[in-house]
């Protein structure tokens, strides 16, 4: 199982510089376009002044129409998810586009996204693929991860192993967590790469540390059957322990298969390790 990207919009919120809401305020009404911006972002996390969705979209619009980046974003960003404005997803795209036309990341991002899922416009997976790449190059990493799978999956491209790797990878050195466990199947298969058991567990790994359960999963067998890593139950008994509590059903029957081939203690040393696990956020486990 591979994991594909859901459709997720962050404002940006950065303010250009510090100042008071007043002199933002006085600035913003002479027409000054990142204080336009910076009221946008004051008002929309109430930052000296209440908290005001339908005043951000005011002044993000006005910063906006001025050909602020940033500004064009976050209001294609509001109209996505509907805050200060009704939700409008062809208004998003617009918005989108400007952003990204002039080089802005997460806009080519979640351009790619709204031609990837058909959302205000067409679906397009060359569209798509065209706006991943965009923002993969800049070093956005769910852009790189999207782009993996688009390689991985034919979608708009043609299926190429070797060049889902190469952006799985970017995404995983980025600590993107479905982007390690991807990479860690491809490792297991021999997809795009060597088949390299110990790789696998590499990645695995780092994504199980995450919190991700199917890589949690993957790591439970990789030591109940010793694969790239030494053979250890207790371990493996860990792992599936803690993918069980997400819900992960193959590590949740995994475990009932592995429970009669171990001793009482061996069950008693996993679970004593399995709550420290769990306790730590998965961060003490071995």
């Amino acid at each position: 199982m591979k994991y594909i990207l859901l459709l997720t919009v962050l404002l940006a919120t950065t303010t250009i510089a510090a100042a008071t809401f007043d002199e933002t305020m006085a600035a913003a009404k002479q027409g000054e376009g990142y204080a336009q911006y910076n009221l946008g972002v004051m008002y929309d996390k109430g930052v000296g002044v209440p908290e005001n969705n339908t005043e951000a979209v005011k002044w993000f619009r006005k910063a906006a129409d001025q050909g602020l980046a940033m500004a064009q974003y976050n209001l294609g960003a509001l109209y996505r998810i509907g805050e200060g404005v009704p939700a409008n997803n062809t208004e998003a795209v617009e918005w989108f586009r400007k952003a990204a036309d002039q080089g802005h990341t997460s806009a080519q991002y979640n351009l790619g996204l709204m031609y990837d899922f058909g959302n205000g416009i067409p679906e397009n997976d060359t569209e798509s693929v065209k706006w991943y790449r965009k923002a993969a190059d800049q070093g956005h990493t769910s852009a790189q991860y999207n782009l993996g799978l688009m390689y991985d999956f034919g979608n708009g491209i043609p299926e190429n192993d070797t060049e889902s790797v190469k952006w799985y990878r970017k995404a995983a050195d980025q600590g993107h967590t479905s982007a390690q466990y991807n990479l860690g199947l491809m490792y297991y298969e021999g997809k795009g790469v060597p088949e390299n058991d110990t790789e696998a567990v590499k990645w695995y790994r780092k994504a199980a540390y995450q919190g991700n359960a199917d890589a949690q999963s993957n790591l439970g067998l990789m030591y109940v059957t010793g694969a790239g890593i030494p053979e250890n139950s207790i371990t493996a008994y860990v792992w599936w322990s803690m993918a069980k509590t997400q819900g992960q059903t193959d590590a949740a029957e995994n475990l009932e298969r592995l429970k009669p081939q171990m001793t009482k203690q061996q069950i008693a040393d996993g679970q004593a390790l399995a709550a420290k696990c769990y306790e730590s956020d998965f961060k003490d486990c071995d």
